[in-house]
């Protein structure tokens, strides 16, 4: 229980009443946030923060999601290396989960990402294998099955295992339908980077909330889905080539340079009601609002995916109820642009805040 406080009272909590046998027990049940000081007048809006995952991230779902059903099926067997590709979020979750469960880990990544990113994995145990940026994402996953194949190792395969729907399917969507039972939801909002939430959450909202519009949205100048152009596959559903209508686009961990085979699914089974493009300098100035005046503190990718459901809520009429998906926290991107104008030092008026009183100030650089 958790009390809010307000004048005369004092915040208080209770516990859950639980106590956990591991950290990936505590996956999931992230918590859906109301939007006060941003939101249009008259709008319900909410965002639904998956950075309260244990490894801050959306991606930690997916990352239990894979190693249990691979231990149950029996193609995981004990203490045999992981393999994946991987912008970050996928990796960070497995290292987590792996270091849980003892499995060693090898993360192929593109140098191009965050390098904290690739440090997180590291602390957490998992090797991190770079490749060229100019290989693109397409490289990064043709390394981690180069190297799966050549040691007799375990393929995480996010971009094609049904495991990364079906846990979305099973806990995303269940956690939504239960927040919001009794209530409207008139709006849902993702982005994609395998496809796993839009797929797994669209499969259940399209069943049990049909009147929910479910809003996809990725890069603008990336637009893959949009640009209308099949991805060409080999027969296992993997990417056979880079997609032609990708660029470079600072949405870390949204739209790699295929189209994934988890995500094929929301675009042949309709999965969505509208596509709409984002610009990256939208997204990084829609997280820093929220971080600055609401205290939400997410990515680049949240930030994108709000913008987007801010872009909605400006034209909904009054009563309209909107939830928008948070993937990651800001602390991701602190090498990213999304940091870019925040200062290492005093800015001249923290100076002189300082030396507004006599004592305790900074030498003059």
């Amino acid at each position: 229980m958790n009390t809010p406080s307000s004048a005369g009272q004092v915040r208080t909590t209770s516990g859950q009443g639980r106590r956990y046998d591991s950290i990936v027990d505590t996956i999931g049940n992230t918590p859906c946030i109301r939007v006060n000081r941003l939101a249009p007048e008259g709008i319900d809006l909410f965002v639904k923060a998956e950075y309260f995952n244990p490894a801050a991230s959306v991606k930690d779902r997916l990352a239990v999601s894979i190693i249990e059903e691979a231990e149950h099926s029996g193609e995981l067997k004990p203490g045999q290396t992981v393999v994946e590709a991987t912008s970050g979020n996928t990796g960070i979750g497995l290292a987590m989960v792996c270091a849980a469960r003892g499995y060693p880990l090898v993360v192929t990544m593109a140098d191009s990402f965050s390098i904290e990113r690739r440090k997180l994995m590291r602390f957490l145990g998992a090797k991190v294998v770079l490749t060229p940026r100019a290989e693109k994402g397409f490289g990064m996953y043709q390394k981690a099955r180069e190297l799966c194949a050549a040691n007799g190792w375990f393929l995480a395969s996010q971009f094609e295992t049904p495991a990364n729907a079906r846990i979305h399917e099973n806990t995303t969507a269940r956690e939504i339908l239960a927040d919001f039972e009794g209530h409207s939801l008139d709006y849902w909002v993702t982005g994609y980077g395998t496809g796993g939430t839009v797929t797994g959450v669209g499969r259940v909202l399209r069943k049990v909330r049909p009147e929910t519009k479910i809003i996809l949205s990725e890069p603008a100048n990336a637009q893959l889905v949009g640009s209308g152009h099949a991805q060409e596959r080999a027969s296992d559903g993997a990417p056979a080539s880079s997609h032609p209508a990708f660029e470079p686009h600072p949405i870390q961990g949204w739209t790699p340079d295929f189209i994934p085979l988890v995500l094929q699914e929301a675009i042949d089974e309709h999965l969505y009601d509208e596509l709409i493009p984002i610009a990256g300098a939208e997204g990084i100035e829609w997280s820093r609002k929220l971080a600055q005046q609401e205290g939400i503190f997410t990515g680049i990718s949240g930030g994108s995916t709000f913008a987007i459901a801010m872009q909605i809520a400006e034209k909904a009429p009054p009563g309209t109820t909107i939830l928008c998906m948070l993937p990651d926290t800001g602390e991701r991107y602190l090498s990213s642009p999304l940091f870019e104008s925040i200062p290492e030092f005093m800015t001249d008026d923290e100076i002189s805040l300082s030396k507004s009183t006599p004592g305790y100030h900074m030498p003059d650089a």
